[in-house]
């Protein structure tokens, strides 16, 4: 009987040291996999998925621009990269890197900060409304309600149109939108 005891107790023994191994080993599994979710800095989102057979987004437009480098570095310092490769339609009126230069002093370089993130936001979705209209259907309108709350007066001058002060130069149909290139950046009034 008592040769059983030792035998139950020795087998006991060995299964908790097995079990106490496997704990162990998820344990280190579970750590690598901790660290390897945190390890990750990459900006995520569907504006960083690479897509060279679909029809340009009204994002992928402004990168491949010489003239929007301003816009776009802009668009990534509130890092709204994401808000403008969605399904839209969105219509993107796109101020040129002379528009933005034609700013005060120093007003480009402040926006650009993080702490005044929130302001540039502010300004970038006052340049989106949803929608995928043309210049010239544009010019049967009065206003649009723009994505920063605010509406932007439309003004037809000639066979020119503005938007907000700003004139219309050009226009780009996209995947997910249009843009208009714009020779002014619009601001919003609050």
């Amino acid at each position: 009987m008592k040769a059983k005891k030792t035998i139950v107790l020795s087998v006991l023994i060995v299964l908790s040291f097995y079990q106490c191994k496997d704990n162990k080993d998820l344990q280190t599994k579970d750590a690598s996999v901790t660290t390897v979710s945190t390890k990750s800095n990459e900006k995520q989102g569907q504006a960083f998925i690479k897509n060279d057979e679909g029809k340009p987004t009204v994002l992928s437009i402004a990168i491949g621009s010489k003239d929007h480098t301003t816009l776009v570095a802009a668009v990534q310092a509130a890092e709204l990269e994401n808000v403008l490769v969605n399904a839209g339609p969105l219509m993107v009126f796109a101020p040129t890197n002379e528009a933005f230069a034609a700013l005060p002093d120093g007003t480009v370089e402040s926006l650009l900060k993080p702490e005044n993130k929130a302001k540039l936001a502010l300004i970038l979705k006052h340049h989106v409304t949803p929608g995928n209209y043309s210049k010239d259907f544009l010019k049967k309108f009065k206003q649009l309600g723009q994505a920063s709350n605010e509406n932007v007066s439309i003004e037809v001058k000639d066979d020119d149109v503005y938007v907000g002060g700003a004139k219309i130069i050009a226009s780009i149909q996209a995947g997910n939108g249009i843009v208009h290139v714009v020779d002014k950046v619009i601001l919003p009034e609050n």
